[in-house]
């Protein structure tokens, strides 16, 4: 096996090792997986044996890294696809073909895929419907029935996708669209982003009036710069929505002969058409560093070239061996071949050659690197073309005459004239959390690093827990090469310690040589100003971004990270005088003996029901808590949970069963109300009598501990606001240095992952990321 972190074999075990449907493992090791995962990308090559090697050595050691769906699903013979997420058919504006295109998504989330759709197309609320004498609901109503559709989705037991809802900047729609989210509970399953025309920003550069039309009516106008402000108030406040700069997405597209892009994938990497598909995969640049840490630390450029070769033909090979929900999606993805090879690991490699993140140096070796990728994608596809022929809506002239593609070296033209290419589109910067977890760990994406280093919780066989160290590949290296007391260098900066235009010239950079497009998040601070805020956007358009997402903390999704200095520890004094006994508490469980068998249960028990109602759920809930009478006091003694909605079933039986289990062995099980009270939902919580109430466990805390509290078990306190305090738990990390700067092996403050509940979920590239257990979510 390679030596690698436990987390990494960790995630090879749960999400990419071949498994028997009973659990008995196929793959013995990560080799294995290797080894089939070679093998099936070569089964379109006449000389599989020679290519199956070939793949394997581009896989060995994480040099390639296929999207975790390839890694899962190539050479297990499942009905699985190998493309990650799709953008689905253009929404007819018809209830007829609404349903169509509703019942399309659901099957294609079933599979799991991911999917993108346009709402532009549908008309505005308020609009006359012929023929039926009513107004039309507008597109935000059949969101609404989307939203539902993914619930139903992950309520089965499937998957769960994401889902990105894109709206023209003119649709009349336009505002209700970016304050959908500000309402508690609404479209949860989805990502928004708002199609920003260059019209628009011109508009908003003169100051100019805005039209909001649809089918040439014009229904209101504002100034430009209103409702710029108005998208720029939302995802300063609430993250959302996120703003694609379409026309020069549409301008640049190698396509734009025979294609029209209005959406793209969930996390914004992929514009794609109506049906299309993306299909991913990951240079791993840390593996192809020389002499790391070294005055003559450098990327090794033709191993780079002969890689990237390689893993254009295992890519190419994909779309002839995957399977695809739905017809349409074939058609479209086998008519195009177009794929998205990127990069992972960029902060690391960056590191490893000594160029901080962000600086002139390193958005100077960022260019030379993902150049000679592009270079090196353009001219294998070239190649097999020669060899196997075009893709089949490949137009010579149209094709040539592309923007980026006049962009591209004389001699990659001159190679594309002569053979064709292979695919349509080849570069794309993926987000790549879990399979940079995988492999050892490298950074994520072309994101800087989170942290350099953390405590892991692990649960153990026998029910306790243990404490590993989770760290940066980077850093441990650093480490291993340079000894575990040497102090970090100045280019050793994480994503805490980088400013807003740090994150931006790096996307831009990138995104030179990228000719799809690109996921990532730029984190800002809290205490950023709106003004400055706002820049970051107008910086990204000027540098030639295609889009632009952001994450600032916020009351309704939680701080994703930040750093607090320990306090000072102070001696302490010795008393004057003797300490006095202290008063006995009456709410204290001294007087409440710990029970090692369960009380008995009387014929009859007082108790009390509370009605709670919980925004995302059709139904209320209803919570009964029974109590019993011991040594003259009233504590609870058993709950019961029902609700008519029957997604919650499963788990509210197991809660009552176990909250009731807890309650009967007697002591001060007050602790339970506050285990509730700290569990975080990362789709977000919901306001509730005044206050933020961030998942609906802490909303059932919350209804025991007002029960707990009227019946004396509990003393009445003031209870910290759940805003903030109630989601977070602090990392064991070292802390912070004595001067209280930003070392980068410091304490953080991070949100509780939904899956494991630890307090290790951050946010990378437009998704959330467990770095405990790998779980991640990408809306």
């Amino acid at each position: 096996m390679p030596q690698v972190t436990a987390i990494s074999q960790q995630i090879w075990d749960m999400k990419y090792r071949f498994k028997t449907i009973d659990g008995q493992a196929v793959d013995r090791t990560i080799e294995d997986s290797w080894r089939r995962v070679a093998e099936a990308l070569a089964e379109p090559e006449a000389d599989r044996e020679r290519w199956a090697g070939e793949f394997y050595r581009a896989l060995e050691d994480f040099k390639f890294l296929p999207a975790g769906r390839i890694l899962a699903g190539a050479g297990t013979e499942r009905m699985v696809t190998l493309f990650n997420c799709f953008v689905m058919g253009t929404i007819p504006d018809d209830m007829g073909g609404i349903f169509t295109h509703l019942r399309e998504a659901a099957l294609t989330m079933q599979q799991g895929g991911g999917i993108g759709y346009d709402f532009s197309t549908l008309r505005p609320r308020g609009a006359p419907v012929k023929g039926v004498g009513a107004d039309a609901s507008g597109p935000l109503s059949f969101m609404d029935v989307w939203d539902a559709m993914c619930r139903t989705i992950m309520s089965a037991g499937h998957r769960r996708g994401a889902m990105m809802a894109t709206m023209r900047c003119d649709h009349p729609d336009i505002e209700a669209f970016i304050e959908a989210k500000r309402e508690p509970g609404r479209l949860r399953m989805f990502n928004l982003s708002v199609l920003v025309t260059d019209a628009f920003m011109t508009a908003i550069q003169q100051d100019a009036p805005w039209e909001l039309k649809f089918n040439g009516t014009t229904f209101k106008v504002l100034q430009a710069r209103e409702l710029w402000d108005k998208i720029m108030r939302a995802t300063y406040g609430y993250a959302e929505p996120g703003v694609i700069f379409i026309d020069r997405i549409n301008r640049r597209n190698n396509l734009y002969y025979c294609e029209t892009i209005s959406a793209t994938n969930p996390c914004g990497e992929q514009p794609l058409p109506p049906y299309g598909a993306c299909l991913l995969g990951s240079i791993n640049l840390p593996a192809l560093v020389t002499s790391p840490f070294e005055a003559d630390a450098h990327l090794d450029l033709e191993a780079l070239d002969r890689l990237v070769r390689t893993a254009v033909r295992a890519m190419d090979n994909v779309v002839d061996i995957s399977r695809f929900p739905l017809p349409q999606q074939a058609e479209e993805a086998r008519g195009k071949r177009r794929i998205g090879l990127g990069v992972t690991g960029l902060a690391d490699a960056l590191i490893m050659v000594r160029a901080r993140y962000g600086s002139g140096p390193a958005v100077a070796l960022t260019e030379q690197w993902l150049k000679a990728i592009q270079r090196s994608a353009y001219l294998a596809s070239a190649e097999i073309a020669a060899e196997k022929g075009s893709f089949p809506l490949y137009d010579a002239g149209a094709y040539l005459a592309g923007e980026t593609v006049r962009e591209l070296d004389p001699d990659v033209q001159e190679a594309i004239a002569q053979h064709g290419i292979r695919n349509s589109l080849l570069t794309s910067i993926a987000p790549t959390g879990t399979i940079s977890l995988f492999a050892d760990n490298v950074s994520s994406g072309l994101e800087p690093v989170f942290s350099f280093k953390y405590t892991r919780n692990v649960l153990m066989p026998d029910g306790t827990r243990a404490q590993e160290e989770v760290s940066d590949y980077a850093y441990r290296l650093f480490r291993r090469l340079k000894g575990e007391t040497a102090p970090l260098p100045d280019y050793f900066v994480d994503a805490q310690t980088l400013t807003p235009g740090d994150h931006v010239v790096m996307q831009a950079a990138v995104q030179k040589y990228v000719d799809s497009s690109i996921s990532k998040t730029i984190n800002v601070p809290v205490d950023l100003s709106f003004e400055a805020f706002k820049d970051v956007y107008a910086q990204a358009y000027e540098l030639g971004c295609k889009g632009c997402t952001t994450y600032r903390p916020n009351e309704i999704t939680g701080a994703v990270l930040e750093a607090k200095a320990p306090e000072p520890k102070a001696q302490a004094e010795l008393p004057l005088v003797a300490p006095q006994p202290k008063a006995k508490d009456p709410f204290e469980a001294g007087g409440v003996i710990y029970m090692t068998r369960p009380l008995d249960r009387p014929e009859a028990l007082p108790g009390k029901t509370y009605k709670l109602r919980w925004p995302e759920s059709d139904h209320a809930l209803y919570i009964t808590i029974n109590d019993v009478i011991q040594d003259g006091r009233r504590r609870p003694f058993e709950v019961f949970i029902n609700s008519k909605n029957m997604e919650h079933y499963a788990w509210t039986v197991a809660l009552t069963r176990m909250i009731s289990a807890v309650f009967r062995r007697g002591g001060d099980v007050s602790f339970v109300v506050e285990e509730l009270k700290a569990v975080f939902d990362p789709r977000g919580g919901s306001w509730m009598d005044g206050k933020y109430v961030p998942s609906l466990l802490a909303a059932l805390g919350e209804v025991i501990e007002r029960h707990m509290i009227e019946i004396g078990f509990m003393p009445a306190h003031q209870t910290p606001g759940l805003a903030l305090e109630s989601q977070r738990k602090i990392v064991n990390l070292p802390a912070a240095n004595a001067q209280g700067a930003s070392d980068p092996e410091r304490h953080s403050l991070l949100p509780r992952c939904p899956k494991c509940s630890q307090p290790s979920l951050i946010r990378q590239e437009g998704c959330d990321l467990c770095t405990s257990c790998g779980y991640s979510k990408c809306s």
